[in-house]
């Protein structure tokens, strides 16, 4: 029995983007998210933090591969129009941000456009 593999399959990478390096056109997205509490309400610490200090916890972005386009970057604002028509507006200081393959990003955006159009 033969078998074909087909060898020109790409797998695109989303990578992650520093703030002076995103451009308007670019497909961003939100990887992950950090708040900030203060230490006083985190009792699940064993350590002493002083009342002051800030303890930060990275979640997922809860619309983590929803691509949007930016329309104008001022650090450490990126403002960004979704795909359904809203405006995104990511802090850098908040939001992980990851560039999004131009093809890849292109092809979700207009399915999610013709989506909401239904």
């Amino acid at each position: 029995m033969k078998t074909a593999t087909d060898t020109n399959i790409a797998t695109n990478v989303a990578a992650r983007v520093a703030g002076e390096d995103i451009k308007p056109g670019d497909y961003v997205t939100a990887l992950t998210e950090i708040y900030e509490l203060p230490s006083f309400l985190w009792c699940c610490s064993g350590g002493t933090l002083a009342a002051e200090e800030p303890v930060r916890s990275v979640y997922k972005a809860g619309d983590a591969g929803q691509p949007s386009k930016v329309i104008a970057v001022c650090l450490p604002f990126v403002y960004a129009k979704k795909a359904r028509g809203d405006t995104a507006i990511f802090d850098i200081r908040k939001h992980q941000l990851v560039r999004l393959d131009r093809d890849t990003g292109r092809k979700v955006w207009k399915r999610l456009r013709k989506a909401k159009k239904k």
